[in-house]
């Protein structure tokens, strides 16, 4: 019972509380990708804290207590015919039940949204743009400066015309360095889950906020990668020449509104994480997914020490 009021606590806490937390980190821009697991392990844990606090109210600690056959033996007559399961229990059994397929219903809404927007634009550059070896792209004849990529299957990079006039070919090589960071890191899967966790539980302080933070550190993270093969300078010379731009909203692209703040970014690059900073950085992020499951396991695990110690004892 303890258990699953703190973890409830816990959930609520978080829910409002660690965005709070996260938005006065000032290291988040020196390691995106360390920012961005953290983000996603906030997600997960304040998700997950939930489901345990429903399971370790509806199943006694002491059913443990007797091993795993006990346990697995319980939760089947729970199942089968409600045994030992109070009406309470069956309540927020059914709630986390709930909250599971709220979250896959979402993401598969979310996967199948984006992948159609993204096939019907694939067909679009099919018939309106031309592939150009040298660049390993999609060239769109379009007045506007845009560089964006398409994940999915057929992945590709598209650069407008209007952007091949206005940049450099130094500038053109940065921006498609950027756009294949993307494609390689995956990145419309992150940002999947975390319009997942939005859509899935709206209003929602740390999934609203993880939504929108996640899609900027990202794009920080690709410019990194791209700064490792290409001058910082040439990348924020190409930020700003393509800062008015207007992605499609399923498509990841180097311009945008975040742009500029980019742009200083890599002109005035900030030293990197020490080695103590990451790795409490890491830490924080194993303490958040592993910190529900080891509350909700803490009853379960003194009740089987305690009977086993009790039935050595009476040898």
């Amino acid at each position: 019972m303890i258990a699953a009021v703190v973890l409830a606590l816990y959930t609520v806490a978080a829910a409002i509380w660690l965005p709070r937390l996260m938005r006065v980190a000032s290291w988040a821009d020196r390691a995106p990708r360390l920012a961005i697991a953290m983000w996603q392990a906030a997600g997960v844990s304040v998700v997950g804290s939930a489901v345990l606090a429903a399971f370790a109210l509806a199943v006694p600690a002491d059913v443990v207590g007797h091993g795993l056959a006990g346990l697995f033996e319980a939760c089947a007559a729970m199942l089968s015919d409600g045994a030992g399961l109070t009406a309470a229990g069956a309540g927020v059994l059914l709630v986390a039940g709930a909250t599971v397929v709220r979250v896959l219903s979402c993401g598969a809404v979310v996967l199948a949204r984006t992948g159609m927007e993204r096939r019907e634009h694939a067909e679009l550059l099919g018939l309106l743009g031309r592939r150009d070896g040298d660049l390993d792209a999609v060239v769109l004849d379009y007045d506007e400066r845009l560089a964006y990529c398409l994940p999915g299957r057929h992945a590709q990079t598209v650069i407008t015309t209007g952007a091949l006039r206005s940049l450099s070919p130094e500038q053109v090589a940065a921006v498609l360095a950027h756009e294949r960071a993307h494609l390689h890191g995956r990145h419309h899967l992150v940002l999947a889950a975390a319009h997942t966790l939005a859509r899935a539980f709206p209003k929602v302080p740390v999934f609203e906020e993880a939504k929108v933070e996640i899609a900027r550190l990202i794009e920080l993270l690709a410019d990194d990668v791209a700064a490792r093969r290409h001058p910082r300078v040439q990348i924020a010379a190409a930020l700003v020449g393509l800062a008015t731009g207007r992605t499609p909203a399923f498509a990841l692209g180097a311009g945008g509104e975040t742009a500029l703040v980019r742009v200083r970014r890599m002109l005035h690059p900030a030293s990197p994480l020490k080695r103590v900073e990451r790795l409490a950085g890491v830490l924080s992020v194993g303490l958040l997914l592993s910190g529900p499951t080891a509350v909700a396991l803490v009853p379960g695990v003194s009740s089987f020490l305690a009977h086993h110690c009790h039935s050595l004892l009476t040898l």
